[in-house]
C-alpha cells in the first residue's frame, strides 16, 4: 500500500493530495498541467524543496515511511527501492543498450548481470537491440529500453510518467499488459501517470483523477472514467 499526504506549492500551482493506493496498480489520469509528474517526482524523492519548508509532504510504502517533512526525514531515492520511468528515456549515450540496462545492478556477477540484462529485455520486447547505442534506436526502442533499465534492480513501487509515448497504441497495449503481469507477479506496485484515458481502462487499474493539483476521484476505472469511455466510444463511433 502507498500513502501519501502531499501539499507542495510551485510558483502559483498548488499540488494537495492525501490518499491511499492499495491497489497493485494504479493509474493517474489528468490533463497537462495537473499536476501528474510533480506527484510523481515527490514519490521517487527527486524533489527535495521539503527542506526549505515550502512544502509539506508525507509518503509511506508498505509501511516503510520515504519521507516526512514533519519530521525532517527524506530517504533518498537510492535507497527508497523505487524507479521512476519518465517520457524522455533520459540513456546513457556512452553506454550499450546492455550495459545501460546492467547500471542498476553493480551487486550482481557478470553472469546474473547478463541473465538480467536478457530478461528484461525480453520483457519489454527488446532482445535485438542489446549492443546498440542510443543515437541509433528510435524514440520507441530508446522507450523500451529505459524501462528495462528501471526494471532491472528489482524496485518494490514502479513510478512511470507517460513512459510509451513514443510507441504506437497496439504497442503500447501491449507493452503495458506484459508488464502488469510481471508487476503483479513480482509484487511490485505501479502508479502510472497518463492523460489517455485508453491506458486505464485497458489495464482495469485504480484510478486515480487529478484536475488542477487536486484528487477529485479515486477508484475502479469503469467507474471514475465513465464520461472518458464514453467520450472515446462516441469518437470512434464517428470516424
Amino acid at each position: 500500500m502507498l500513502e501519501l499526504a502531499l501539499d507542495s506549492r510551485r510558483g502559483s500551482f498548488h499540488l494537495q493530495v492525501e490518499c491511499r493506493f492499495a491497489s497493485d496498480w494504479t493509474v493517474i489520469f489528468g490533463p497537462s498541467g495537473a499536476g501528474k509528474s510533480t506527484l510523481l517526482r515527490l514519490l521517487a524523492g527527486l524533489d527535495r524543496s521539503a527542506d526549505r519548508g515550502a512544502q509539506k509532504v508525507r509518503i509511506a510504502h508498505g509501511g516503510r515511511t520515504l519521507a516526512d517533512s514533519v519530521r525532517g526525514f527524506w530517504l533518498q531515492p537510492g535507497k527508497r527501492q523505487t524507479a521512476l520511468v519518465a517520457q524522455q528515456p533520459a540513456l546513457f549515450p556512452h553506454l550499450s543498450v546492455a550495459r545501460n540496462v546492467a547500471y542498476g545492478l553493480a551487486a550482481l556477477d557478470r553472469r546474473s548481470q547478463n541473465t538480467r540484462i536478457d530478461e528484461m529485455l525480453e520483457l519489454v520486447g527488446a532482445t535485438d537491440l542489446t549492443n546498440r547505442r542510443p543515437r541509433d534506436l528510435s524514440g520507441g526502442e530508446a522507450q523500451r529500453v529505459a524501462l528495462a533499465r528501471a526494471l532491472a534492480p528489482g524496485p518494490r513501487l514502479l513510478l512511470l510518467d507517460e513512459p510509451f509515448s513514443a510507441l504506437d497504441g497496439a504497442a503500447s497495449d501491449a507493452l503495458l499488459g506484459r508488464l502488469q503481469v510481471w508487476a503483479s507477479e513480482h509484487h511490485v506496485q505501479a502508479v502510472l501517470a497518463t492523460h489517455d484515458a485508453s491506458d486505464a481502462l485497458a489495464t482495469r487499474a485504480e484510478v486515480a483523477l487529478l484536475r488542477e493539483g487536486r484528487l477529485v476521484a479515486l477508484g475502479p476505472a469503469v467507474d471514475v472514467l465513465a464520461g472518458e469511455r464514453e467520450r472515446l466510444v462516441r469518437r470512434l463511433g464517428s470516424v
